[in-house]
């Protein structure tokens, strides 16, 4: 005590007040955006030069065009997406489900065509329903099949191939075709063990309107990041990669199949905007961007991601690679048919 109360009254306060020190010199977020204005006007006659180049002028041209054709249909599906989840119990797919799993799968897979919602929907519902009791090989099909062959989805690809309406036959054909054969594959092969079924729901604990929002402004910021990539991917392909270059790849067609496969899960763009960066691809055949619209909403990075946090690792690296299979060979073979 005696050591205590002898002690200068300042002494404890250097440890005290250090952080503080040191927390005020930290880069807040109002700071860095000053700062970043700042630059932007110090800097404008350098930036108003790059942006008038030819070379920039087109990449805007492509990027604004690409962003603002896919937006309307990005909004509609985060609203639409927010609402199935939310307000649309699943047990109601539970009870709609035949018992026989061989059945549940194809019923599952055309259920999706009538439910509008993207893919980072698609996998939280998709674990619901398997908590509910669903075969998971009808909840695997429910989730390939729903981001693909929704109706936004559909007209989507409809309004950004106005001249080649069979993309749109195409598109559900070959993704219902995936959905439903990937199902049976992992009833007839998958394992309880690989599989983890998730222990709750996203919105479990909020209120309706609660949940609705959170989950808008989720999708938006999430999907609305992945369009602004894609934009900007196919922007900068468009401007940046020799037309030669892209017109050896386009005239191999195994070349142009693989490369638009890869891109597809690189730039994981959501399934509501991808027509529009397929049909900006304009060297490629309509089967290689069929196949770039059947691999993005079934594997990409963020799906793999998604999928490994909600059903575990062990199960999305099994998954994944089969899935991205099946669907390159599935675009090939309904390609080959109806294009």
């Amino acid at each position: 005590m005696a050591i205590t109360e002898d002690a200068p009254p300042g002494a404890e306060a250097g440890p005290v007040d250090a952080p503080s020190g040191q927390e005020g010199r930290r880069l807040s977020s109002p700071l860095v955006l000053v700062l970043t204005l700042l630059l932007a006007v110090l800097a404008q006659s350098p930036i108003r030069g790059l942006l008038g180049t030819p070379l920039m002028q087109s990449w805007m041209t492509v990027f604004v065009a690409v962003t603002m054709q896919a937006l309307p249909f990005l909004v509609l599906g985060v609203l639409l997406s927010a609402a199935l989840a939310v307000f649309v119990p699943p047990s109601f797919f539970a009870r709609a489900l035949p018992r026989r799993p061989a059945l549940a799968v194809p019923v599952a897979g055309v259920a999706g065509a009538i439910l509008p919602g993207c893919e980072c929907a698609s996998v939280p519902v998709a674990g619901a329903l398997v908590r509910r009791g669903v075969t998971p090989a009808a909840a695997l099909a429910f989730l390939l099949s729903a981001p693909a062959i929704n109706p936004i989805v559909l007209t989507a690809t409809a309004v950004a191939f106005p001249r080649n309406p069979e993309m749109v036959l195409g598109r559900f054909a070959a993704s219902l075709l995936v959905a439903c054969v990937m199902g049976w594959l992992w009833q007839r092969l998958g394992r309880t063990d690989w599989l983890r079924p998730p222990a709750h729901g996203a919105h479990e604990g909020a209120t309706k309107g609660e949940a609705f929002w959170n989950s808008v402004r989720h999708d938006t910021v999430h999907a609305g990041g992945f369009l602004v990539l894609g934009a900007m991917a196919a922007a900068t392909l468009k401007a940046v990669a020799p037309a030669q270059w892209l017109r050896t790849a386009a005239a191999n067609p195994l070349v142009a199949i693989l490369a638009l496969a890869v891109l597809a899960v690189l730039l994981s763009i959501c399934s509501e905007a991808d027509a529009f960066v397929a049909a900006s691809l304009t060297q490629f055949s309509l089967t290689a961007k069929l196949v770039f619209l059947v691999v993005g909403p079934m594997i990409d990075l963020k799906l793999f991601a998604m999928q490994a946090g909600t059903f575990g690792r062990g199960f999305a690296l099994r998954f994944a690679p089969a899935t991205f299979a099946m669907a390159v060979a599935g675009a090939v073979v309904t390609g080959v048919v109806l294009l």
